[in-house]
């Protein structure tokens, strides 16, 4: 088992574009770590590990919690599960939630890789999109995280924003860069249904940038942050040479990760077979089950041997380096290029494909064009 995610699903407060599992900070998390401390005991006695290599905490807003809290579960980690000596252990924070203290006890704890939201610069979009902070709060935050130790650090921006022009996307990135982060994941904004920015832009009472102007912003983004030295390693992720987030990869390669807490999903071999699973989207069913000394698990999926190869394909794609032919080999004994024959010969076609003898992927007008050419993959 190659990497552990756990759920802290409490932020200062939602964001207005935000539809994952995640609330207000109530009384609910007072009872929630030691929750995740039984979660963890009773999976271990379920599954055979190997070592972790990545540990990610992520939510919601982890670092609402206190760092002693979120330590102790770390600690749960180390105690009951294998984990590498050099494993990346990573955690989220936004801006206002961690000050120089708690930063500084979360270095000591392990963690060792912080990932900041900021999102945008400007102060004015900030608070269009019902972030909780200003520019200066991230300033902040960050300098109290180098200050702490941190040196591995990612920052999440995004671009197509209500009222958002090129302009102020790479003065962002511009900030962004200037400060020597290692890692950038740039994200366009999607209207997730149910979320309240969805229904301000359908009433016509916030405007974002048409498709055009978004995907602009996307290349002249992708073409600054080349010229200041940051590898484009995914559709949205960015680093320094030798700093591409290794949990992430472990989702975009397909190899076995485990979640805990609520609404946390899982994707592990059990057996021959290869199974899926995620727990319950509610807090209160979520602490109820582990009270009662249950497994919180809502759905568990089956895969075949099928569904593993196209998830291998629509995940690896994602990755600019694509698909390694020998791992995949290695893995389902099938020749990719034989058994996705039709899809290669028509993604090749439409011009989104290249090759070479070690890997397959899609080149910058293919992840452009990603779905498309995932649909002739099924």
């Amino acid at each position: 088992m190659s990497a552990i995610y756990i759920h802290i699903p409490y932020c200062l407060k939602k964001c207005l574009y935000c539809d994952f599992c995640s609330v207000p900070l109530d009384s609910s998390a007072e009872q929630y770590c030691g929750a995740l401390k039984r979660e963890l005991e009773l999976r271990r006695a379920q599954y055979e590990f190997k070592a972790v290599e990545t540990v990610f905490f992520g939510g919601g807003t982890p670092t609402v919690l206190p760092a002693w809290e979120l330590t102790s579960v770390l600690d749960e980690i180390r105690k009951l599960y294998p984990l590498a000596p050099d494993a990346e252990i990573s955690i989220e924070c936004n801006p206002k939630t961690a000050d120089f203290q708690s930063l500084c006890a979360l270095k000591r704890a392990g963690f060792n890789r912080l990932s900041i939201g900021l999102q945008s610069a400007d102060d004015h979009i900030l608070s269009l999109i019902g972030r909780a902070h200003s520019f200066a709060d991230y300033q902040s935050t960050l300098n109290a995280a180098k200050e702490a130790g941190f040196t591995n650090i990612n920052v999440d921006v995004m671009h197509g924003l209500p009222l958002q022009k090129q302009e102020a996307y790479l003065d962002t990135l511009k900030i962004v860069c200037d400060a020597d982060i290692l890692h950038i994941s740039a994200y366009s904004l999607i209207l997730e249904e149910g979320t309240e920015l969805k229904r301000l832009v359908k009433a016509g009472r916030l405007r974002l940038p048409d498709s055009d102007e978004t995907a602009d912003m996307q290349d002249a983004g992708m073409e600054y942050l080349k010229e200041r030295g940051y590898i484009r390693y995914e559709v949205s992720n960015f680093s320094k040479q030798g700093y591409a987030c290794r949990h992430n990869l472990t989702y975009w390669n397909n190899r076995p990760y485990l979640g805990f807490g609520v609404a946390a999903h899982s994707s592990l071999p059990n057996g021959r077979a290869w199974e899926r699973f995620s727990n319950a989207e509610s807090i209160k069913v979520y602490l109820k089950r582990i009270r009662e000394g249950r497994l919180p698990t809502n759905e568990t999926i089956r895969l075949n041997k099928a569904e593993q190869m196209f998830e291998t394909v629509m995940l690896g794609l994602r990755k600019v380096e694509g698909i390694n032919k020998k791992e995949f080999f290695d893995r389902f004994e099938v020749d990719i290029d034989e058994y996705f024959h039709e899809a290669i010969a028509s993604v090749r076609e439409q011009g989104w494909w290249e090759e070479d003898e070690s890997f397959l992927r899609l080149n910058a007008r293919g992840m452009d064009m990603q779905n498309a050419a995932l649909l002739k993959f099924r």
